[in-house]
């Protein structure tokens, strides 16, 4: 299958790396920084005379012809170079944020369908061995009735992490810590508790960072509409480095806990029905990657090849974007209005708070 990558910056290593484990056709490399395509051909030791190199995306697209496409730019760009891909009926892998706003997100929704192609919103985190072990827990409801959930994410990102992309921390091209840092878990809290969400009340602030537009720390009560609540804590203020990624679900039944850099071990496994041994869980369902983007990109590109391969959905759709960069709208929306915001949103953007902050 032939592949090709739109943006060659701090993520696009994984996606490379997923790429060449799952044996796809790596036809073409677009960025604008000619030093950053040059660096992952060394990295990964890609043919040349195989691996065209292009500044244009729409150059290559149209000249390489790619059957899966991964978009791995800034988040401002992604909306509309996915529509690009879409609309010449090519599959895509969409970094998160899929969009910056509910209405482009709502028009790759819309145009993939129309053309008949996947796209995936890049949410790794799903793929995590300990996070399918819990969402198998959930579709088996052994939770009994769930009461509520948390997600927390306790990262540090300093003046550095900003000066090397000028995008970074933008309202137009970025938005703040939750649309960035700590939307995967926040993903993953609102796709366990039941997705539909009913009504959000948050704070956001901007504490530690004066050189960037957006926040640095949000605080969300979610209301589902099963009746669950949700707690969302997300930050890049701790001191001196990344804490901690934790996913807790507490319902009638069970308990339990998912830690360590991208919730990637369990480390609290309480169930009534006893069927399995809780040591044995937290030893099987363990990883230790080496960062905080995980092991998942792999999988999930195991399984965009086969959605496209046998014409099904994808385990995570456009959809799921959308319902994740929702949820972090509402917490913006939230905190800008200092009322609860009701759901479903029908039109909302980052660049709705220019100025947030000022």
């Amino acid at each position: 299958m032939r592949y090709a990558l739109i943006g060659c910056g701090r993520i696009s290593p994984n996606h490379l790396a997923a790429a060449q484990a799952n044996k796809l056709e790596i036809v073409g490399l677009c960025d604008i920084d000619a030093a950053m395509l040059e660096d992952k051909i060394l990295k990964f030791k890609l043919d040349t005379a195989k691996v065209a190199q292009y500044h244009d995306y729409l150059l290559m697209l149209d000249e390489q012809k790619p059957k899966l496409v991964s978009i791995c730019t800034e988040s401002g760009k992604h909306a509309a170079i996915a529509l690009e891909c879409i609309r010449r009926g090519i599959n895509i892998i969409v970094e998160k944020p899929i969009a910056l706003s509910i209405e482009d997100a709502d028009a790759i929704i819309e145009e993939a369908r129309k053309h008949n192609v996947k796209v995936c919103a890049c949410h790794q985190n799903r793929f995590n061995k300990s996070v399918v072990k819990i969402r198998e827990a959930v579709d088996q409801r052994r939770f009994g009735r769930l009461f509520y959930g948390t997600a927390h994410i306790r990262w540090n990102r300093g003046h550095e992490y900003y000066d090397r992309a000028s995008w970074r921390g933008t309202w137009e091209q970025d938005g703040g810590a939750l649309m960035n840092q700590c939307i995967h878990n926040i993903d993953l809290l609102r796709w366990m508790m039941g997705n539909e969400v009913t009504e959000v009340f948050a704070y956001t602030d901007k504490l530690n960072h004066p050189y960037i537009e957006a926040e640095d720390l949000g605080i969300a009560l979610i209301r589902f509409a099963n009746g669950s609540y949700g707690i969302i804590e997300g930050t890049t203020d701790i001191y001196p480095k990344n804490l901690e990624e934790t996913l807790y679900l507490f319902g009638e039944k069970g308990t339990v806990k998912a830690g360590g850099q991208s919730v990637n071990i369990i480390e609290e496994w309480r169930f009534a029905d006893m069927l399995d041994d809780a040591d044995e869980v937290k030893a099987t369902y363990h990883e230790n990657p080496p960062n905080v983007y995980g092991f998942g990109h792999t999988p999930l590109f195991a399984d965009v090849i086969d959605a496209i391969r046998t014409d099904r959905q994808p385990k995570v759709t456009a959809e799921d974007g959308k319902r994740a960069l929702e949820l972090v709208l509402a917490i913006y929306k939230s905190a800008a209005e200092g009322r609860p915001v009701k759901f479903p949103l029908t039109k909302c953007a980052t660049t709705d708070f220019n100025g947030r902050f000022s």
